[in-house]
């Protein structure tokens, strides 16, 4: 029988390796479709709209922001960025299961819209872990390393707010149990309400 999506939200420290995992998700599974947010930057060489981003104008994405289209949205140096609705949930009526990255207080908004929406934290194993690998990046200085720990730190006290801690230690077990997690979000009551409906009508008929 058919069900509408899960919009699963995924956030987690700098270095906890996210995109790796989000990444390997989407390419072992063919149920999972990737938010594809809307940005006024210019794109960038290989960068296709529709594909990569959403490509928009400064006043189109302002006339977006009057019309309420986004779930969430935000501006970073000069440019905005944000998750429009529309696809999210065609994404969903669809069937898939759409993943949305993004950081906490974003993930805590996307919440307050889509109640359903399933919130999924990722961390490494331990707080050396998370040094070693920030630190074997190779790709900032030790200001910079101590910055996203002191963030990590911040995040770490909103932890509780999510609905699943998922630990990513080793890539394809924590890749395997963010699939079993959203697997099980789908036999969930509040996500069966089509099939309740179904065998509450059947049953209440007579001529069995």
């Amino acid at each position: 029988m058919f069900n509408k999506g899960i919009l699963v939200v995924v956030s987690g420290f700098s270095g906890a390796g996210k995109g790796t995992v989000i990444k390997k998700l989407l390419s072992m599974y063919n149920n999972y479709a990737l938010s594809i947010s809307a940005t006024t930057r210019r794109p960038r060489d290989g960068e296709q709209d529709g594909v990569h981003y959403f490509f928009k104008s400064i006043s189109e994405f302002k006339q977006m922001i009057s019309e309420d289209s986004f779930i969430e949205y935000a501006k970073y140096v000069d440019n905005y960025y944000g998750t429009p609705k529309a696809y999210v949930e065609e994404q969903l009526n669809a069937g898939k299961d759409v993943i949305l990255e993004i950081e906490i207080q974003g993930a805590l908004h996307v919440k307050e819209q889509f109640p359903d929406a399933l919130l999924l934290f990722i961390t490494p194993p331990s707080a050396g872990a998370l040094v070693s690998r920030l630190k074997g990046r190779g790709t900032e200085t030790t200001d910079q390393i101590q910055g996203r720990l002191h963030r990590a730190a911040e995040e770490s006290e909103e932890m509780e707010r999510y609905d699943y801690i998922v630990i990513n230690d080793e890539i394809d077990a924590c890749v395997s149990n963010i699939h079993q997690i959203i697997q099980i979000q789908h036999e969930t009551s509040r996500h069966q309400s089509q099939f309740i409906t179904r065998i509450q009508d059947e049953l209440k008929r007579e001529d069995f």
